[in-house]
């Protein structure tokens, strides 16, 4: 029966261990997140100051200021909401971890990637996230966010080569499989409750009106 078990799960890509098992789709998942990093980081570089700097739209650091009184410590804030900027915030240190930012996504865009440079990128964006208020509370900025911090764990822990021998691990694709699934299903659940029309299929009909 155990036999059994663990032969089903070969088939489905757990525990395999051939060297090649999703070679192709780890470069190009890795080339495509490096592509989306870098973008979002670029976007940061250009508006990220009149945004949430301190003359912004919405300085991030009057949300520090509000927030900061409800925790003991900067370390009880950092573990309920992560973000480097709990320890220093000024307009050139955003501007610094943008460009990082914005640096390493590209080194990954161009095929170097190891779990380092994803963690640090992971981190990164999850610092501005988390102090990005109105800007940053879009589904899409979790969804990055979550789909980064898979991505942590498909590359290699320190070669950074486009092609490493170490095979990624099968799980972690089931879980970008399950994570898509939740995108659709989610996207579709969210329209359908929001009006009849898309029940109706006429919500097309003054789409592009």
């Amino acid at each position: 029966m155990v036999k059994v078990i663990l032969e089903r799960l070969r088939v489905l890509g757990f525990g395999s261990s051939a060297p090649t098992k999703y070679w192709l789709t780890r470069f190009v998942f890795l080339r495509f997140l490096g592509g989306m990093y870098f973008v979002a980081f670029l976007i940061l570089v250009n508006q990220g100051l009149p945004l949430i700097g301190e003359n912004g739209l919405l300085p991030a650091k009057n949300l520090i200021d509000l927030l900061e009184p409800r925790y003991e410590t900067i370390f009880d804030a950092f573990l309920k909401i992560p973000t480097l900027f709990w320890f220093h915030l000024s307009d050139r240190i955003l501007v610094i971890c943008a460009w990082v930012g914005t640096i390493l996504s590209f080194v990954v865009l161009i095929g170097f990637a190891n779990t380092p440079m994803l963690l640090i990128l992971w981190f990164l964006y999850i610092s501005f996230v988390n102090i990005g208020q109105t800007w940053y509370g879009f589904g899409w900025e979790s969804q990055l966010l979550e789909t980064g911090f898979l991505g942590i764990f498909i590359c290699p822990l320190l070669d950074p080569r486009p092609f490493p021998r170490s095979p990624p691990p099968a799980p972690v694709f089931w879980l970008l499989r399950w994570l898509i699934f939740r995108i659709y299903i989610g996207a579709g659940m969210i329209k359908i409750r929001s009006d009849n029309c898309w029940l109706d299929l006429t919500c097309m009909v003054y789409h592009y009106e």
